[in-house]
């Protein structure tokens, strides 16, 4: 037997069947865990996906050691014959 949940198919031995059936957890308003974990506010959590950097200065000590060599690059006669 599989589990239907919303377009969702589970099988029968899905180990975390249970929670999902359980569903999203609510709080009353002024509950003990409601005033000890508010909800945060949307600025504040945008932060949270925001993109940091995780080695600082490493990007710009890649940038000082990126060296443009396409002066050095060699040109190669070119003949439009032999473009298939």
């Amino acid at each position: 037997m599989k589990y239907n949940i919303g377009t969702v198919y589970f099988p029968q031995n899905f180990k975390y069947i249970e929670v999902i059936k359980k569903g999203k957890n609510t709080h009353a308003k002024h509950d003990s865990f409601y005033l000890k974990h508010p909800p945060m506010e949307l600025s504040k959590r945008a932060k949270i996906f925001a993109p940091f950097d995780a080695l600082k200065g490493f990007s710009e000590a890649i940038e000082e050691k990126n060296v443009d060599d396409t002066n050095d690059i060699e040109r190669l006669p070119f003949d439009e014959n032999d473009i298939c």
